[in-house]
């Protein structure tokens, strides 16, 4: 593979990488990796791995959550100087989900260029199979791990029409799908896509309860990495939620919970339950509530 012209202009190469079978790498990919001057890769040994496959030798410096501040201003020195430097996360796309951000605006900001060499994302590869709508989809990304924020977060999606999609990691894939069944309820259609492109990828699709079945029962089901895909609310029930939802935004500041629910499901001629659990996440998002 020769060098293209383009390449010798300095920047940042912004690299999907494999998100789980090698071969999924892209002829252009593989042509910058080994074109550019280094690579800032989200966890370098991960990288490495992935460079002596293709027998590339690159230096190589860590871009990870946790420097991404600090380093983020070394790089663009770098590429001031007129290097050209690549952008890599463990899997997938950068950005998504993963280290970058910081990096991309501030150069955006300094007018320093950017280049995006695309390829595999888990989030379009999951979407092209799970058979789901997906002309528009809502993507968002991994659900907060404290109880009390994923909820809230769950709450403000409950109504959305759209396709959504969750990454779930192996230490939190069970509470995230159950939460997801007390939220929306377990007959909301859902597919849990794993491993995706590797050897044991496995898709379960039905509803939310036949997630929960699989990841109960199956000893094999909680390795790997995870997509979900949610079908959006139906339109009609999300209207009348909204209603609940404006309602009990202008009762339960002045008058008890209990008082509340009753008025809205009495107006409204909605279950008294399903009030209730809404009026429960709207107190969790605003204390002032009494």
């Amino acid at each position: 593979m020769n060098e293209p012209d383009w390449i010798l202009e300095k920047g940042l190469y912004v690299i999907a990488t494999p998100i789980g079978n090698l071969d999924d790498i892209t002829l252009r990919a593989l042509m910058v990796l080994k074109a550019v001057d280094g690579i800032a890769a989200e966890d370098t040994r991960h990288t490495r791995h992935l460079l002596q496959h293709f027998g590339i030798d690159k230096p190589l410096m860590a871009l990870h959550d946790h420097n991404e501040w600090r380093e983020s201003d070394r790089l663009i020195e770098k590429i001031k100087a007129g290097m050209k430097i690549a952008l890599v996360s463990d899997a997938g796309t950068p950005l998504i989900s993963d280290p970058g951000f910081i990096l991309v605006r501030a150069l955006r900001e300094q007018r320093l260029p950017v280049f995006a060499i695309p390829g595999p994302s888990a989030l379009t590869a999951a979407l092209s199979i799970a058979g789901l709508p997906c002309q528009q989809f809502v993507f968002e990304g991994f659900l907060p791990a404290k109880e009390k924020a994923r909820s809230e977060r769950l709450m403000q999606l409950k109504s959305e029409t759209r396709t959504q999609v969750f990454y779930a990691s192996v230490h939190r894939v069970v509470e995230d799908v159950s939460a997801i069944a007390e939220m929306y309820g377990a007959d909301r259609a859902m597919v849990l896509l794993r491993e995706l492109t590797k050897r044991h990828e496995t898709v379960i699709s039905g509803s939310v309860a036949i997630v929960q079945q699989y990841l109960a029962q199956d000893e094999h089901a909680l390795k790997g990495e995870f997509v979900l895909v949610v079908a959006g609310a139906n339109e009609a029930l999300s209207e009348k939620e909204s209603e609940v939802v404006r309602f009990l935004n202008i009762l339960l500041p002045e008058v008890s919970l209990k008082q509340a629910v009753k008025l809205t499901s009495d107006l409204l001629q909605v279950s008294k339950k399903q009030v209730y659990a809404i009026a429960l996440s709207l107190k969790g998002i605003d204390n002032s509530f009494t």
